[in-house]
C-alpha cells in the first residue's frame, strides 16, 4: 500500500500525471512504465539526473511507449477505479529503502528512479541496459544534481540546483562569446579587481545612475576572467548573476523565499570560493522576502559575507545606496564603493 503522505511534491505529481497516461493507453492499472514515462518526459529532478548521465531521453521515451502499447488495454471508459500493480508497489517499497539509505525523510523522484533501475523485469531491464541506467550511474549523477542536500520535507526537490534556476553564469557566457565587448571601463574594472583581491572589505558595490553601464563593468570583468587576464587571486573564478527579483516573485508561501536563498547560499559556499555573486539593484536585498516575522535577504547574507564564505558584487544608484545600504551599518561595512 503506497503512503502518499510520505512522497515529495515532485513524486506525488509523477503519480498524478501518470494517471493521465492510463486514458491515453486505455488501461486501468498504474504500472512502473507509466511512472517512468512521466519521469523521463516531465521537467524535474528525474529528467535532470538522466540528462546528467547523458541518456538519450527521446529514445528512452520511445522505447517506454513501445512497452506501454504492449500492456493489456480495457474496452469502454476507464472510470475512476485505478489499480496499482504489485510491480509498482514493489518499486515504491524499494524507493523507501533508497530514501533510508540516503538518510532522507520523504520518498522523492530520485529514490523512485533508483528503485526502477534495480528492476528484475526482463523487458524493462533490457531498456535500462540499453541506455546505461544503473543505480551506480544514478548515484554519481545525483551527487552533481543535489549536492549534499537531504530530503527533509515535501518541497526539498525544488531546492536542487536552485542556483542554476535563478542565476546566469557570466563567465561561461563570456567564454562562449555571448557578451558584448566592454570599451573604456578599464579603470572601474581594475578597481574591482583590487577590491576582490583583498582579504577584508572585498565586496565591491558599483554606484551610478541608471543606464551608465554598471552591469557592463561586471561583464567586462567576466570577460577578463574568461581570457585569464586577471590577477592570480581571480583566476578560475566564476561570476554568477543572481536574480533576486525572480526568487521573490516566484515564492508563493511565507518563508519560501528564505528557504530558496538559504539553498542558494549553501550552493555558493559549497563552491569553496570559486564563485563571485553579482546582484544588480542590490538595494532590493534590504527587505526582500521580509514579511511579518520573516528575516530579509540582507540579514541572511551578512553572516556568510562576514565569514568570507563568498564574495559579492553589487550595483545600485547613489540614492538607493544611501536610503537602503548606508542605513544598515553592518551591511555597509561589508562593501567597498566603486
Amino acid at each position: 500500500m503506497i503512503r502518499f503522505d510520505k512522497l515529495t511534491e515532485g513524486a506525488q505529481e509523477l503519480f498524478h500525471e501518470a494517471q493521465d497516461l492510463l486514458t491515453r493507453y486505455k488501461q486501468n492499472q498504474l504500472d512502473v512504465e507509466h511512472i517512468f514515462t512521466v519521469l523521463v518526459t516531465k521537467e524535474g529532478v528525474g529528467r535532470n539526473i538522466l540528462q546528467e548521465m547523458g541518456v538519450n531521453l527521446a529514445g528512452l521515451a520511445k522505447d517506454l511507449d513501445v512497452l506501454l502499447k504492449d500492456t493489456p488495454t480495457v474496452s469502454g471508459p476507464i472510470g475512476t477505479q485505478i489499480y496499482i500493480t504489485p510491480r509498482l508497489d514493489a518499486v515504491v517499497a524499494g524507493a523507501q529503502m533508497e530514501a533510508e539509505r540516503l538518510h532522507d525523510e520523504f520518498i522523492g523522484v530520485d529514490h523512485l528512479l533508483l528503485s526502477i533501475a534495480r528492476t528484475i523485469d526482463p523487458k524493462l531491464k533490457r531498456v535500462l541496459d540499453r541506455y546505461g541506467i544503473t543505480p551506480e550511474a544514478i548515484y554519481t549523477a545525483l551527487r552533481s544534481v543535489r549536492g549534499e542536500q537531504r530530503v527533509t520535507d515535501r518541497d526539498s526537490e525544488d531546492r536542487y540546483q536552485i542556483l542554476k534556476k535563478y542565476s546566469t553564469n557570466l563567465t561561461e557566457m563570456a567564454k562562449r562569446g555571448e557578451l558584448d565587448p566592454v570599451i573604456g571601463r578599464d579603470e572601474e574594472i581594475r578597481r574591482m579587481e583590487q577590491i576582490l583581491s583583498r582579504r577584508r572589505k572585498n565586496n565591491p558595490v558599483l554606484i551610478g545612475e541608471p543606464g551608465v553601464g554598471k552591469t557592463a563593468v561586471v561583464e567586462g570583468l567576466a570577460q577578463r576572467i574568461a581570457s585569464d587576464d586577471v590577477p592570480d587571486s581571480l583566476k578560475g573564478k566564476e561570476i554568477i548573476a543572481l536574480d533576486i527579483a525572480s526568487m521573490v516573485a516566484g515564492s508563493k508561501f511565507r518563508g519560501e523565499f528564505e528557504d530558496r536563498l538559504k539553498a542558494v547560499i549553501k550552493e555558493i559556499e559549497a563552491a569553496a570560493g570559486r564563485m563571485i555573486v553579482f546582484i544588480d539593484e542590490i538595494h532590493m536585498i534590504v527587505g526582500a522576502g521580509a514579511a511579518e516575522g520573516a528575516i530579509d535577504a540582507s540579514n541572511m547574507l551578512k553572516e556568510p559575507l562576514s565569514r568570507g564564505k563568498f564574495q559579492l558584487i553589487g550595483a545600485t544608484t547613489l540614492n538607493e545606496y544611501r536610503e537602503h545600504i548606508e542605513k544598515d551599518a553592518a551591511l555597509e561595512r561589508r562593501f567597498q564603493r566603486v
